[in-house]
């Protein structure tokens, strides 16, 4: 399995996400099916059959958190410097209509558009990894490509 690689605050909030499901949500649900199955005849007992099923995604969320935390390079952005784009680092961008935009580069399972945080491996990510200041990067969007002129590289 490839790494996953993280900001710090990714993998606090995976981490406190499977903390969550495995000390409220899962013990919750399982006293759910319980108090359920105590109540007679499971074929029509729709709250059984929902809290199994609850129970199943719970546990499928948890052997995927666990893996992708396992698996996790915790990248620290304040260690970095220059003015080439890595991993972690807050890009400010002009497009070609003078509009400004800045961008954190993130791992996919912390990726927020609507916050600014994108994937290193969308296609604007992609784009700007390994750029420096100045250079001008085309982006191919389903609407069209875009060019992209790197202002300001930042760190931390």
């Amino acid at each position: 399995m490839p790494p996953t690689y993280l900001t710090p605050e990714g993998a606090k909030k995976l981490s406190d996400e499977l903390r969550q499901l495995l000390s409220v949500e899962r013990p919750k649900t399982v006293q759910e099916v319980a108090d359920a199955a105590a109540q007679g005849d499971r074929s029509e007992n729709a709250e059984y059959i929902y809290g199994k099923k609850r129970l199943r995604e719970i546990d499928r969320r948890v052997r995927f958190l666990t893996k992708r935390l396992e698996s996790a390079v915790v990248v620290q952005p304040g260690a970095q410097t220059g003015n080439v784009v890595r991993f972690g680092a807050t890009v400010e961008v002009e497009d070609e209509d003078g509009n400004r935009k800045s961008y954190l580069l993130v791992g996919p399972d912390e990726s927020d558009p609507a916050e600014g945080k994108l994937s290193f491996q969308s296609p604007i990510g992609r784009a700007l990894l390994k750029r420096k200041v100045g250079d001008v990067v085309v982006v191919q969007r389903p609407a069209g490509e875009i060019e992209l002129e790197i202002l300001s590289v930042r760190y931390g």
